[in-house]
């Protein structure tokens, strides 16, 4: 199997760990997937990179014609990626649409549409990465309706279909997991091995392998960011709380809640009936992720993590995205 290359630390290394995954995306090859699937996972987990590798496994491997549409990517070309042999629908939908890069979710889907009614039966997949935040969270439950009214009324009978969406953003997960139309699973940050082989990859002198991966529980984005400014934790944790708008206001009106939760993040879980509206606040701040499913595999995508480890703020049902998010809620703490 080709594993993709990945832009990491300034280099180009092959995609690691995984193996769980990479053998759930052949499933999905060979079967297809009903309803949607919803992928959610911690910011920077490595969900880009999945529907990357998948995109190669499903063209390489099983000869899908694959949409991928990633309106968050920082590069033009990155945006909209798709098999050569629709390039010519491609095309032709751009050209129906004013400013289609603004409406890149739109484009994808309408071109999804013409394939099966152009090509006949073919094996189709559409990977969506991140895809809620630009057509606004209050539109999350529309387009999965949309994604999955193209597997169960599509314009010609298809072979195969795949139909993946990946999400960080939590806020969703209630609306969309409300209805029959998608089923979710949830993806996380790496595992010990695996994190420790990217971790070995970074030239020059670094932080020993434990401090690091007390810090970062695996998420590769993360520890990409912490080379990059020279492991300067401080500079992290002051992004964090100013991305996020952990404010002294915020602090003080749950500190006690707040002491509690930087411990045992399951308190938000299982805490007195107010932490309900704390929990709210931390997931639209991206800070947590909630109501983790059981460790049970078919609700995964790729390997859990473990049920509970306080270390790296992970709890039975609650999860700090990443340790250091935990920090930055610890540091404003110490302020109030």
């Amino acid at each position: 199997m080709k594993r993709i290359s990945i832009t990491f630390a300034g280099q180009e290394i092959e995609f690691v760990d995984r193996e769980v995954a990479i053998r759930q995306i052949r499933q999905f090859a060979e079967e297809g997937t009903y309803p949607v699937y919803v992928i959610y996972g911690p910011e920077g987990c490595g969900k880009t990179a999945f529907l990357q590798q998948a995109k190669v496994i499903l063209e390489e491997e099983f000869g899908y014609r694959v949409i991928y549409v990633n309106p968050l990517a920082e590069e033009t070309e990155k945006v909209l990626q798709f098999t050569s042999s629709i390039e010519d629908i491609v095309r032709e939908v751009f050209s129906l649409f004013p400013e289609p890069y603004s409406r890149i979710v739109d484009v994808a889907i309408n071109v999804a549409s013409r394939v099966l009614r152009k090509l006949g039966e073919v094996k189709l997949a559409v990977l969506m990465d991140d895809i809620f935040q630009a057509v606004g969270l209050d539109k999350a439950e529309r387009y999965v309706k949309i994604l999955l009214n193209l597997i169960e009324w599509p314009p010609r009978r298809y072979e195969k279909i795949v139909v993946l969406v990946t999400s960080s953003e939590g806020i969703t997960k209630s609306r969309v997991g409300r209805h029959s139309w998608a089923d979710l699973f949830t993806i996380w940050n790496m595992s010990r091995e695996g994190f420790r082989e990217l971790y070995e990859k970074l030239p020059g002198k670094k932080p020993d392998f434990e401090s690091t991966w007390k810090l970062t529980g695996g998420n590769p984005r993360y520890l990409e960011r912490l080379y990059r400014v020279k492991w300067n934790v401080d500079y992290i944790v002051n992004s964090i709380i100013q991305r996020s708008g952990i404010t002294r206001t915020f602090v003080q009106r749950w500190k006690k809640h707040l002491e509690e939760a930087i411990n045992d993040p399951d308190y938000l879980w299982y805490g007195p009936e107010e932490v309900e509206e704390l929990a709210k606040e931390l997931i639209e701040k991206n800070l947590i992720v909630f109501n983790i499913p059981p460790r049970k595999q078919y609700l995964w995508i790729d390997t859990p993590p473990p049920e509970k480890d306080l270390e790296i703020g992970v709890g039975k049902h609650v999860a700090w995205q990443t340790p250091l998010h935990r920090e930055a809620i610890r540091r404003m703490l110490d302020l109030v």
